[in-house]
């Protein structure tokens, strides 16, 4: 039932792409000619040359002549298909970086590293002519201020950042990193743009469940999947839940979730088995045609993540991650979209590790008849025998249901569970929280009722979209984060800081999510920043 049209065939977490909602938009109309920009006019000037070896640390970068837009003209510096040395994207006046297809980090290092002791037991792998016996060990850094665009014309590009290997994309508040689509670059898209490009995929060795075919039993520890609809899939999977794939901070990743192959579309950003080890903060996902994250197996901690327009879910997690998420902004486009959050083990239910998942300080908006009933009936869904454990949260969708809990699991195996502490809702519909499957209406209502401080009849109080009202600032908050850890996770209350009020955004004095955002046509963050326009400096 959480699944939509186009993927009928196969219900349940579909690897590293979960289809969207709605059709895909991909504008490719070019504005008119921009005028070439000349010294003093405020526009972009295009650089004279790509970054050279030595800026880069030795990658070498394609001169691919100038492309012009709106905000000006920019050298157009291409990535190879390849990455395989570690280097820097280094920000450069008037130069952008281009992704032609689907550019990899390194190269796959399998389920686990390789050691003197336990090198590859496969044969040695090609890799850009490298001959490997152990991982790569590649690391491909982007200073603050860069824009990276997918040129989707012939390939559907998108970064694979493959397993032994790193992405450090750390922006800063005044400066954050865009990646962004080709149409964005030359001015076309609109508010309704989306799925131009495939965005970023981070695989990594945690463990996950629901074995591609051929790859691993979870009974035997060698679970591992495979991208679906790549022609040269990436793979993720291992026993590490603190692997470390890098960190992505203070970064935008917009007009994402281009379809590999049909039913098959990836997110804005995309972790397949990442660790603990993994930074991620600071994130926002901008108009993405499916989920605006979606994370697979592995353990996963974020904070600060702003999902704006997504088409399907804005933050789905399957396959027996393990998750901690705080101060969440979800906001949904009216009438477009599926769910805030979906939540599952979907495939194999009797499987463990099951989908463990704590959000702490959030806000989640849909504004009209529509969203959130595409498949998933609600503005949340917990399913596929998960865990999910929402704190301090504010749910804002008065046309719809707002939470689904659906009964799956096998016989001998508990069903899907909620906990809810001083989580507040207003809600549409017949009833606030939905059974379905093997639990009606009340056993899921009781499942959110035995929490403390909860109220599903909440009277909304926002202001600005999503800013905390008095109503929201009266409600007590949860603070016993350690109480948290005998429900299957450890180091839960080192992660979450405790705070004194409820939802994502206390009041107007906090301003966490100003500055490094982009604003839409129907939410805007006060950056003075158009997701469909690129920054000047």
């Amino acid at each position: 039932m959480g699944c939509s049209a186009f993927a009928l065939a196969g219900c349940g977490a579909d690897d590293i792409s979960s289809p969207g909602a709605g059709s895909i938009d991909v504008d490719i109309n070019n504005p008119a000619p921009t005028p070439t920009p000349t010294p003093g006019t405020g526009l972009v000037e295009a650089a004279s040359e790509c970054p050279g070896a030595a800026a880069t640390g030795g990658l070498a970068l394609s001169n691919d002549g100038i492309i012009t837009g709106p905000e000006g003209s920019w050298r157009v510096c291409t990535l190879p298909s390849l990455v395989n040395v570690s280097s820097t994207l280094p920000k450069q006046a008037g130069v952008i970086y281009r992704l032609n297809g689907r550019v990899d980090v390194g190269c796959d290092g399998g389920f686990a590293a390789p050691t003197s002791a336990a090198p590859r037991t496969t044969s040695t792998v090609a890799c850009g002519g490298r001959s490997l016996t152990a991982d790569t060990n590649v690391t491909l850094t982007i200073e603050p201020g860069v824009i990276v665009y997918g040129d989707s014309t012939t390939a559907a590009s998108w970064l694979a950042v493959n397993r032994g290997n790193k992405l450090i994309a750390n922006g800063t508040a005044t400066s954050p990193i865009i990646f962004t689509s080709l149409q964005n670059v030359r001015g076309s898209n609109n508010n309704d743009s989306q799925g131009q490009w495939g965005g970023v995929v981070l695989l990594g060795r945690g463990i996950t469940t629901d074995c591609s075919e051929g790859m691993g039993t979870v009974a035997g520890q060698n679970c591992e999947r495979v991208t679906e609809g790549a022609a040269d899939p990436a793979n993720f999977g291992g026993r590490d839940n603190t692997y470390n794939a890098g960190s992505l901070q203070y970064v935008q990743i917009r007009f994402s979730g281009y379809s590999l192959a049909p039913g098959n579309e990836l997110q804005s950003l995309t972790g397949g088995g990442i660790g603990t080890g993994t930074t991620l903060d600071y994130i926002q996902s901008v108009n993405s045609s499916d989920d605006g994250s979606e994370f697979f197996g592995g353990a996963m901690n974020m904070k600060h993540y702003i999902a704006v327009n997504a088409d399907d879910d804005s933050l789905d997690l399957d396959t027996g991650v393990q998750a901690n998420v705080q101060y969440a902004l979800l906001l949904q486009k009216a009438s477009a979209g599926d769910a805030f959050f979906e939540f599952d083990s979907n495939g194999n239910e009797a499987d463990t590790p099951r989908t463990h998942i704590t959000v702490g300080n959030f806000t989640a908006i849909q504004t009209a008849v529509g969203s959130g009933n595409s498949g998933d009936q609600a503005g949340g869904l917990v399913r596929g025998n998960a865990d999910a454990t929402f704190l301090n949260g504010v749910i804002y969708t008065p046309d719809n249901e707002c939470l689904r809990v659906n009964g799956s699991a096998p016989a001998g195996t508990d069903a899907a569970s909620l906990a809810a502490h001083s989580v507040v809702m207003t809600c549409g519909g017949d009833t606030p929280v939905l059974g379905t499957g093997s639990l009606d209406n009340a056993e899921a209502a009781a499942q959110f009722n035995a929490g403390t401080n909860n109220n599903a009849t909440f009277t909304s109080t926002l202001t600005s979209t999503f800013v905390n009202g008095a109503g929201e600032g009266a409600v007590t908050p949860f603070t016993n984060y350690a109480s948290l850890n005998t429900q299957g996770q450890t180091n839960i209350s080192s992660f979450f800081t405790t705070e004194t009020y409820i939802g994502a955004v206390e009041n107007s004095s906090d301003l966490w999510f100003r500055g490094w955002t982009c604003d839409t046509t129907n939410v805007s963050f006060g950056s003075n920043s158009a997701c469909t326009a690129l920054p000047t400096t």
